[in-house]
């Protein structure tokens, strides 16, 4: 089949979807990596560096959506951060069923220095982009996210009823 054979008549989004997000992660993981985080515990740390003000913590079933990571990962990775002194786990007082997260002051001060780091990238960005098209970026992005989030509330909703 030639090129002019595809089926295809749209370029393939989640695949630029994928670049777009390793080349931001080009400039980002080398500092990650100077501080031993994988680009998991750095999405862990993030989220629960942007809730840091949640007096409970955060319950892991918020940080695995937020994160974007499995149940099994998660575990793994918050086992790795707990053991490195980043993060706690305690039981939710209102539901001891579940578990909930936050990140000790060693993880604050790596959200810290490494959201320097990022926003520094970021500001660059900004800079060659513009302010105006990294912001059109943002909202086109949060477009399709919206666009697509039905269709997930649905399927979720329907394994619910499976269950």
């Amino acid at each position: 089949m030639s090129e002019d054979d595809t089926p295809f008549i749209h370029r393939n989004l989640p695949r630029l979807l994928l670049e777009a997000r390793e080349s931001v992660m080009l400039h980002t993981r080398p500092s990650l990596r100077e501080h031993g985080l994988s680009d998991q515990q750095w999405r862990v740390l993030r989220v629960l560096g942007e809730h840091a003000q949640l007096p409970g913590g955060v319950e892991t079933g918020r940080v695995a959506r937020e994160a974007f990571l499995l149940g099994p990962s998660l575990t793994g990775v918050l086992t790795r951060m707990e053991r490195d002194g980043l993060i706690a786990r305690s039981r939710c007082p209102q539901d001891a069923r579940r578990t909930v997260v936050r990140a000790t002051p060693a993880g604050l001060k790596l959200v810290k220095s490494l959201s320097n780091t990022i926003e520094t990238h970021y500001a660059w960005m900004e800079e060659r982009l513009g302010k105006a098209r990294l912001a059109q970026l943002y909202a086109l992005l949060d477009d399709v996210i919206a666009l697509e989030a039905p269709a997930d509330a649905e399927a979720d909703h329907m394994e619910e009823d499976a269950a």
